[in-house]
């Protein structure tokens, strides 16, 4: 069974995230969910995105590269949108990861080092009208990038235009893309060795 350290999206560790979480756990597998916000949740993206600013990304993206201290080395890195940031910087950096999962975002390899390391496989998921993924941030482009440079990478798009749609306590929840990705990640997470 894989061990993971599951980021949260901009709205904080909430609910949905813990049952995401806990649907892992479930299928035997060891998953940690560090809170890089300190106990807070938000009502929207927007609210949430504020926080983060105001905080400043990098203050954010440390607490989630401290959760991992004490921590062993075979890890599953997964991230839901904001999450991606600790959990693709971890990926690309830290000795002895075994996997990377990332959800609604992707960002460019060359953020984290000049090439994915050619011995963690990586699965990126996402809407295909995804503004955020699809439009704003170039994460699309990220990950086709991404699957282009390796064949440890496989790229994930369902058809709707929710950003963060595997998180149940939020509107944006679509449960049937829900389930189809809660199965590709456990067969993913299967392999893990």
């Amino acid at each position: 069974m894989a061990e993971i350290v599951l980021y949260h999206h901009s709205q904080g560790l909430t609910e949905g995230v813990q049952a995401f979480a806990d649907e892992l756990r479930k299928a035997g597998h060891t998953v940690h969910t560090p809170d890089m916000y300190e106990g807070r949740t938000f009502e929207t993206i927007e609210e949430g995105m504020t926080y983060a600013r105001e905080t400043g990304f990098g203050t954010v993206k440390d607490r989630g590269l401290a959760a991992v201290e004490g921590l062993g080395d075979a890890l599953v890195y997964a991230g839901f949108s904001l999450g991606v940031m600790p959990a693709q910087e971890l990926a690309q950096t830290r000795a002895g990861a075994k996997g990377a999962l990332f959800l609604h975002a992707c960002l460019p390899v060359s953020e984290f080092g000049a090439a994915w390391p050619s011995a963690v496989p990586v699965q990126v998921h996402a809407m295909d009208a995804d503004p955020f993924f699809v439009e704003d941030g170039g994460d699309i482009d990220a990950a086709r990038a991404l699957v282009a440079s390796t064949d440890q990478a496989e790229l994930f798009l369902y058809p709707g235009k929710e950003h963060i749609f595997t998180d149940s306590s939020l509107e944006a929840y679509d449960a049937p893309a829900t389930q189809l990705l809660t199965q590709r990640v456990l067969t993913f997470l299967a392999g893990i060795r």
